[in-house]
């Protein structure tokens, strides 16, 4: 399978398959965030989550996929210390703001600098059209992200707070993807990267929010959490490996900006799920983000 990636890499048929996982890869993300608000505390689905996943992908990273080449162990370190800033900000702004203010002012500042990222370490470049289609994107989150501000009543008095970390949320999602398209294209088979990405990453979460558990009164019941963790596990390998696999196939900064039509899937996720009204105007800055990246791709 990693021999099929590489043998496409720089292909048209590289370039379509690299528009499919980014698509792919923005409904899952949707689904993965959603999940870490859902009915249990963040930092509890983040721990249950990560521990599914680090579990899923042991006996991959030690029994299948070759072993890791000597300069990754450098890559994975920071890898793993990026994430663990990039999970921190989230939940920090999970915890204070809601699903549909915060979301898309995560998303919306990571693909402008996740763009300016790929053009200083890979030597990317954007056409002028593309810079509209990034410009059209942006002004949907951005707008999108206003709009929930003025109008959503929940959690008011800890808005600022909750924004200023999904800004922070953002900055460090352009550093992710950044750094992890370079980790995954240094090693020889992009299984490897993303077999021990997943078995790194889930070490540390488990461990703080198991506790945290304990430090509650009032335990949820863990057979609910263990299953969100299964399952978000699963969306996070298809989700993640999705985007990264993107990112070797074809620009950094294309893939980086169609994964954030995820605000589109989740604005549907969360009127459909989490009970958030969804009106005209929030459909019409959908349509503007939605309508940017395929400007971006167009001009591509």
């Amino acid at each position: 399978m990693g021999d099929l990636i590489v043998a496409l890499e720089g292909t048209p048929q590289g370039e379509a398959l690299a528009l499919v996982l980014a698509l792919m890869a923005a409904f899952l993300h949707a689904v993965f965030a959603a999940l870490q608000k859902g009915r249990h505390d963040p930092l509890l689905a983040r721990g249950a989550i990560d521990f599914s996943y680090m579990l899923m992908a042991a006996p991959f990273a030690l029994f299948v996929v070759p072993w890791p080449e000597p300069h990754m162990w450098p890559i994975f370190i920071g890898v793993f210390i990026i994430h663990c800033l990039y999970k921190w900000a989230v939940l920090a702004s999970f915890r204070r703001g809601a699903y549909t203010v915060v979301y898309p002012v995560m998303r919306g500042t990571g693909p402008l600098f996740a763009v300016i990222g790929a053009g200083l370490v890979f030597g990317e470049s954007f056409s002028p059209v593309q810079w509209m289609g990034v410009a059209v994107l942006l002004a949907g989150l951005y707008g999108l992200a206003a709009y929930n501000m003025v109008h959503v009543t929940v959690d008011r008095d800890t808005l600022v707070s909750a924004l200023v970390f999904a800004v922070i949320t953002g900055l460090f999602v352009a550093a992710y993807t950044t750094f992890d398209a370079y980790g995954i294209r240094a090693t020889a088979d992009p299984f490897t990267f993303l077999a021990w990405f997943f078995f790194i990453d889930g070490v540390l979460f488990p461990i703080i929010a198991a506790r945290f558990y304990l430090r509650l009164e009032d335990k949820p019941p863990l057979a609910p959490l263990a299953a969100r963790g299964v399952f978000g596990g699963l969306v996070a390998f298809a989700s993640f490996g999705s985007i990264m696999l993107a990112t070797r196939l074809d620009q950094v900064g294309e893939a980086a900006v169609l994964r954030e039509t995820s605000t589109v899937f989740a604005a549907l996720i969360g009127w459909l799920f989490l009970k958030e009204a969804v009106g005209p105007r929030r459909l019409g800055l959908m349509g503007l983000i939605a309508a940017g990246a395929v400007i971006v791709e167009m001009g591509g």
